[in-house]
């Protein structure tokens, strides 16, 4: 049985999952987060559907094992291709959530929304979950999809805010499959740290979503209606990577405001 008082496990291939991170943070301050980047097999975007449900697992295991009351697939890859099964490997053990369905059914049920992009890895752009889910749920929105694979090593790379990042963002956001778009989803926990740099390129006049903060509404309203909501934090967030890197530590102090716990843990 869970305790409130039990961490939400959060993992992504790499740094993106700590957009959702610092915005669950950031609303639910009282909880406690583990989170696992798995920065030796990123980026999930190129893998195979078998290699992410294997990865996902493994992870999954992991946050098992450190008594998480949730389990969030921070990454859209794994959330598009794993979910199901990470959810059946899971039991009873703790709730599974995913990054798609929030945003799913915020873009679903928006009033306002008519020609919507959607930017993502190959893994989550062939997968169709988003349009699918989208259109299932409201007929009357057009979904134009578009790999973007450069650019979550762009962005593990700290290629952010420099002419190199603007060329790749200009070079995808300017293709035919995004043209004539009122709304743009990021489906990638990775591109709401370029989110700034994706609206300068429209001139602001496309509502880039803000994914990272839909998720974070999401997990709020599901501890609460289920009655896992902590009342006092309880010891210090966590945060695991398969593989040091550099820039992952650079970025978790940009979101944090300081330096993170940050300890290599390789479980395969």
């Amino acid at each position: 049985m869970s305790n409130n008082s039990n961490p939400i496990g959060l993992f992504d291939s790499g740094v993106g999952g700590l957009t959702v991170a610092h915005a669950i943070s950031s609303l639910l301050p009282q909880e406690r987060l583990i989170y696992y980047g798995d920065t030796a097999h990123l980026p999930y975007g190129d893998k195979s559907k078998k290699a992410i449900v294997s990865y996902s697992k493994g992870i999954t295991d992991f946050l098992l094992d450190n008594n998480c009351k949730v389990i969030l697939i921070a990454c859209n890859s794994a959330s598009s291709n794993a979910y199901e099964e990470v959810k059946k490997h899971a039991g009873n053990k703790a709730k599974i959530l995913n990054v798609v369905d929030p945003v799913v059914d915020f873009v679903a049920e928006s009033t306002d929304m008519k020609n919507v992009g959607l930017i993502g890895t190959k893994a989550t752009i062939n997968s169709n979950t988003y349009p699918d889910r989208i259109q299932s749920k409201n007929s009357s929105l057009i979904v134009n999809s578009l790999a973007t694979p450069l650019f979550v090593p762009m962005i593990e790379e700290g290629f952010v805010f420099d002419d190199i990042s603007n060329a790749i963002i200009r070079s995808y956001l300017s293709r035919n499959e995004l043209k004539d778009i009122d709304s743009l989803i990021l489906g990638c926990t990775h591109y709401p740290i370029i989110r700034n740099q994706i609206s300068r390129y429209y001139n602001f006049d496309v509502n880039v979503i803000d994914t990272s903060r839909i998720v974070a509404e999401y997990i709020r309203d599901f501890l609460g209606d289920n009655d896992l909501l902590s009342t006092s934090r309880k010891g210090k967030d966590k945060f695991y990577v398969s593989d040091h890197t550099l820039y992952f530590d650079a970025i978790g102090r940009i979101f944090f405001n300081q330096s993170i716990d940050l300890e290599k843990k390789s479980i395969w």
